[in-house]
């Protein structure tokens, strides 16, 4: 695996500060039950981090604390750490939205076969990974037959509600490009998936979110290893747009990683960058909520990932743009 970091920095992406926060995003371990050619997680079914008991309930200690309306559960399959549901349940009872990044495949898992239920019952929201409406595109990237098992789970959601008109059980998508390439348009993407997966295969869902692939960890070393790295982030920059600066996640949102260390975003804690250019990254327990207000986020070339034609961030892109390439099928 090479190292990203030293190749992200210096960088001259502009310098931003936070506003308010709403979101605390944890990543509950890297356990997954798959591995992803561009997960900035490097993720699998041979990682064994997960976050333990003491450290689940210090976020939701800081959760209390904090003024944040949500909780963003990522992994790995978040789903597979053993304390995900009480996670789950004590944080709807304080009021807070849950949002789940669920892969999909992993509700046919063993042991997992109650899972949208627990989902649908807990009034979670799910962002579901779905790189593309075609099966043979998403079992290239992902492994053969993932997408036949995405298309059960998401028949599986939709019986119980989620993407459903008139529903309050909310089921978005999440697109990746298939390599070093912009996301399309969102809404022209979007409306694509929404006509293909409802003639194909009579599925529904609320919104598609299209992602750009970040040069680090798993994705970003094999573009080292093929020579595309440094072409891959002169994309990003010269695709840069000033006004996605006002809406990048990182501004209204903390990054926990699965020991309990705090970052600005989920790549920064990928890439090591403490929060708020500190010399490492606080412990959530010991976090004062009240200093992270206008406080510095740290930065480096990834952060074009973000900015990059129409943007990019947890929730999607974050303006419409030219510069966004159309390319061919998604």
């Amino acid at each position: 695996m090479h190292a990203c970091l030293p190749l992200l920095q210096p960088s001259d992406f502009p310098a931003i500060a936070r506003a308010t926060l709403e979101t605390v995003q944890v990543n509950l371990g890297y356990r997954c039950n798959q591995s992803c050619l561009h997960c900035h997680v490097n993720a699998g079914p041979q990682r064994k981090e997960a976050m333990d008991r003491q450290t689940v309930e210090a976020v939701l200690d800081f959760l209390r604390r904090s003024q944040a309306s949500a909780l963003d559960l990522t992994g790995g399959a978040p789903e597979m750490n053993p304390h995900f549901r009480y996670l789950v349940e004590t944080a709807r009872g304080m009021g807070v939205k849950v949002i789940d990044r669920c892969n999909l495949t992993i509700l046919e898992e063993p042991g997992y076969e109650d899972l949208a239920d627990f989902l649908a019952a807990q009034r979670v929201e799910v962002v579901a990974s779905l790189p593309c409406y075609l099966e043979e595109n998403v079992d290239r990237q992902r492994g053969g037959g993932v997408f036949g098992s995405s298309r059960r789970a998401l028949r599986k959601l939709n019986g119980l509600g989620y993407g459903m008109e008139g529903s309050e059980l909310i089921l978005n998508l999440v697109y990746n490009p298939q390599g070093p390439s912009l996301p399309p348009p969102q809404a022209e993407l979007e409306a694509d998936y929404r006509r293909e997966l409802w003639t194909r295969h009579g599925i529904v869902f609320n919104r598609l979110f299209a992602l750009a692939n970040m040069p680090i960890q798993r994705f970003g070393s094999t573009l080292v290893s093929q020579g595309g790295f440094h072409p891959y982030l002169a994309k990003l920059r010269a695709a840069h747009r000033v006004e996605n600066l006002a809406q990048v996640m990182c501004r209204s949102l903390v990054s926990v990683d699965w020991q309990g260390r705090v970052y600005d975003c989920d790549f920064n804690q990928m890439l090591g960058l403490p929060l708020g250019r500190r010399d490492t990254p606080p412990a959530i327990g010991n976090l004062d909520p009240d200093t992270l207000d206008h406080a510095p986020i740290a930065t480096a070339g990834h952060c074009y990932g973000c900015t990059a034609g129409s943007g990019s961030s947890c929730g999607g892109a974050l303006a419409d743009s030219p510069l966004a390439q159309t390319g061919g099928q998604p």
